[in-house]
């Protein structure tokens, strides 16, 4: 289809009314209309396996399912058995569910490198109820982050640091520090700058690219040299890396740990899990003072619960990591020839680990370009792909793949004359998508 008669009528005006009653549009900032070409967001009507279909009948191949958290595809049969049974025997009480022993046994089944457990609904409770405990373990005040990794909490301890920084006192954010991926040297340094200072480090323990050759090990030796507490947000690499995360994989342990996403194949649940001694500050049965950790009404929703173990069950019975790698590197693979064919190949650059694939698209001096982003963000969804990253689910088909690769193959015929015309503007058709974090609507 052409993009000039690619029209979202129905979608264009869901999306007024969204930005009309909630702010930003969207209920995340990542699925705001801003990050797609302007009146070409498609409002969702409904999703099954690696398909989604829009509010004007449009059906798009889905990659990135709901920002990485369906990755067994939409209302996978295992997991809404499971929910539907629960659903029906009451969803939330007065005390714990014989579920919340249940799945807890099953996560740590599943991570058997943590041994203790506690669910919440999304990853900011669980990575700032990670930050809490290493506060409250080590008695100091500052947090160090990894720079290079885009998100860990809409909490102010994090957020702070962003260029939307709005509402948040600068005490608050004078308390975080930053170390950069991949270099101990640096990570050292600023854990001697603030001796005695830094209560945790926390990162993605996997990236784009895959971590060092003993980086993962020598952070886990400084953080025990320095006394701090090392924090893996396994949001990502929880299930996509392995089941059991990138500490699975790559066999370093930290202290504490923090999982999402895919855990509930779009349910929410959340979990924070680490070490008895850490994790019993939250608990009842220590002499030291309380630690209130997580908290929350809907934290241990039966349904939620039921979903993660069906998840977890699925992941291991089925070998689904091992799906997922495949699935990717034949789209990384079919990605890469068909930008190569059309002489773009230096300019729409794919990358990140098989399971977990992104994008860059870079104009004629090789620099990141929102324009070119937006080019060929709108010949994709005229093709009927909605990408904002090629992030796999194992529900997607080799003939999705290969549509998906000549879908792209056109948009790079696109990508390659507006190089030529070095200007990208005729192919926008409005204003480029924005990044997520910026000071300014």
């Amino acid at each position: 289809m052409d993009t000039e008669e690619f029209l979202l009528p129905r979608s264009r005006a869901a999306n007024e009314r969204l930005h009309a009653l909630v702010p930003g549009g969207a209920h995340t900032y990542a699925k705001g209309d801003d990050q797609y070409p302007e009146h070409l967001a498609p409002v969702i009507s409904h999703g099954q396996g690696a398909h989604v279909w829009d509010v004007d009948g449009n059906r798009y191949i889905e990659y990135g399912s709901g920002l990485r958290s369906v990755g067994l595809g939409h209302a996978h049969p295992r997991v809404t058995e499971a929910v539907r049974r629960e659903l029906d025997r009451g969803s939330n009480f007065v005390r714990p569910s014989i579920v919340e022993v249940e799945a807890a046994e099953r996560f740590l089944a599943t991570v058997p490198t943590a041994e203790m457990v506690k669910f919440a609904k999304n990853g900011s409770d669980a990575t700032t109820a990670a930050v809490r405990l290493a506060r409250a373990a080590t008695g100091r005040p500052r947090v160090a982050l990894c720079a290079d990794h885009p998100f860990f909490s809409v909490d102010d301890w994090f957020i702070g640091t962003t260029p939307m920084s709005a509402g948040i006192p600068t005490a608050t954010t004078d308390l975080t520090v930053a170390f950069p991926y991949g270099d101990l040297a640096a990570t050292e340094e600023l854990l001697t700058r603030y001796e005695d200072e830094i209560a945790c480090l926390i990162l993605e323990p996997a990236t784009h690219t895959e971590p060092p050759p003993g980086y993962l090990a020598g952070l886990r030796e400084l953080a025990d040299r320095h006394g701090c507490v090392l924090i893996f947000d396994e949001m990502i690499t929880g299930f996509r890396w392995s089941e059991a995360g990138a500490q699975g994989l790559y066999g370093v342990v930290p202290d504490l740990s923090t999982f999402g996403k895919a855990l509930g194949n779009g349910f929410a649940v959340s979990a924070l899990a680490g070490r008895r001694e850490l994790m019993e500050r939250g608990g009842l049965r220590h002499s030291g003072d309380r630690v209130f950790l997580l908290s929350t009404t809907h934290g241990a929703e039966t349904h939620s619960l039921a979903a993660a173990m069906a998840v977890q069950t699925t992941y291991v019975e089925e070998g689904v990591t091992a799906q997922l790698h495949a699935l990717g590197e034949r789209l990384a693979a079919g990605v890469r020839d068909a930008a190569a064919a059309m002489g773009v190949g230096d300019h729409l650059v794919v990358r990140g680990r098989a399971s977990n694939l992104v994008f860059a698209t870079l104009d004629e001096n090789l620099r990141p370009s929102q324009e070119y982003r937006t080019l060929f963000l709108r010949r994709l969804l005229a093709g009927g792909v909605l990408a904002p990253s090629f992030v796999v689910s194992s529900a997607l088909s080799d003939a999705d793949i290969d549509h998906t690769v000549d879908v792209v193959a056109q948009a790079c015929a696109v990508y390659r004359k507006a190089l030529d015309a070095t200007d990208p503007t005729p192919w926008l058709g409005g204003r480029p998508v924005k990044p997520v974090f910026r000071r300014l609507a």
